[in-house]
């Protein structure tokens, strides 16, 4: 079973000076984690850039916040609208590496992220966001993201990877 894992617009242009907003640390470290063990296993990590109106601001800012660890190997793609998968290659990333799996992840919770997992699920990927691994304006809009949606947690993400191996042989039969 391959597994991507979006993470989405964690970047300084957004999140610094941010301190409102609750919840971010907290997110990296979900964020971080899942990362890392899905790196393990060779899973897609794509980090999903916006750009729009880049050109006016310091190029800096468009960096990734540095609580967000981005490893060799890991891909990114840049965008200029809410939905990642809008005007991007991120689809056919997708297709090509045969993503079963689609996790998302990031900021923020009531726009980019709940389009592209919108996105996601109008291309017909089995998608699903990373419980505590999203942020947003306010907890409400984390709250409103998470209803009616398809949600993973960290321990069923590691239950996935232990089990991978009986997961692909029962893909098959």
């Amino acid at each position: 079973m391959k597994i991507a894992l979006l993470i989405i617009d964690m970047q300084k242009v957004f999140l610094s000076n941010r301190k409102e907003i609750n919840g971010i640390e907290k997110a990296c470290e979900y964020i971080n984690y899942v990362a890392e063990l899905l790196r393990s296993r060779t899973q897609l990590i794509i980090h999903v850039k916006d750009v729009e109106g880049e050109s006016e601001r310091d190029k800096s800012l468009s960096e990734f916040i540095p609580e967000i660890k981005v490893k060799e190997g890991d891909m990114e793609i840049s965008k200029l609208k809410s939905n990642s998968f809008w005007n991007t290659d991120l689809e056919n990333i997708l297709l090509k590496n045969k993503a079963e799996l689609v996790i998302v992840s990031g900021f923020a919770a009531e726009n980019c992220v709940l389009f592209t997992y919108n996105g996601a699920v109008e291309r017909n990927f089995k998608t699903v966001i990373l419980q505590n691994g999203i942020i947003g304006e306010n907890s409400a809009s984390i709250l409103e993201t998470y209803r009616d949606r398809n949600i993973i947690s960290y321990p069923a993400i590691e239950f996935l990877m232990n089990n991978i191996s009986t997961v692909d042989s029962g893909l098959s039969t």
